[in-house]
């Protein structure tokens, strides 16, 4: 079996069109297998829009021959938390520890800035989704209905991480 190769890295302008594509795909799958029947953000974003991400936020990408195959956005807030969105690997590289590789960079980069809540949204009833973040050490805070469909809001706590971790016995 051959392995695959890839790199995690901040994003860059020439990376855009990229990251859009790869955002489209992924959260047209997301909005049907969530049942969303309504237009959810990423599906209207704009060249403009992912330059200003890249410009104002951490944006990370995965790449595998040079080639982006997963992204993510973290919004750094004044009271050093921090907000997850955009999060996405190609369909056809999922599955294959991309997510959590992302993840990782993610989590390097909030506990050098200080970072002590990370916070992101996804719909509840994408089971893979919330098993895939609690084993990355977040827990459902709360979830409202203010899309149309039900958005658990889910939480990761650095400051107390490895005690958390070690009690839910997960492997962060």
């Amino acid at each position: 079996m051959d392995k695959m190769f890839f790199e995690v890295r901040r994003a860059v302008t020439s990376d855009i069109e990229e990251i859009r594509s790869l955002a489209k795909k992924s959260f047209d799958l997301y909005t049907e297998n969530a049942g969303i029947t309504e237009l959810v953000d990423p599906l209207a974003e704009t060249y403009n829009d992912v330059l200003k991400a890249i410009e104002t936020t951490n944006v990370f990408v995965a790449l595998s021959n040079e080639e982006v195959i997963g992204s993510v956005r973290i919004e750094i807030k004044p009271d050093n938390t921090a907000y997850l969105s955009r999060f996405g690997v190609s369909a056809i590289h999922q599955n294959n520890g991309i997510g959590k590789i992302l993840m990782n960079a993610v989590d390097i980069s909030m506990k050098e800035l200080g970072v002590t809540t990370l916070y992101l949204h996804t719909a509840s009833r994408m089971f893979s989704l919330i098993r895939f973040y609690y084993g990355r050490c977040f827990y459902i805070q709360s979830t409202n209905n203010d899309r149309g469909y039900i958005r658990a809001l889910l939480c990761k706590e650095y400051e107390s991480e490895t005690v958390e971790c070690s009690l839910k016995n997960v492997s962060c």
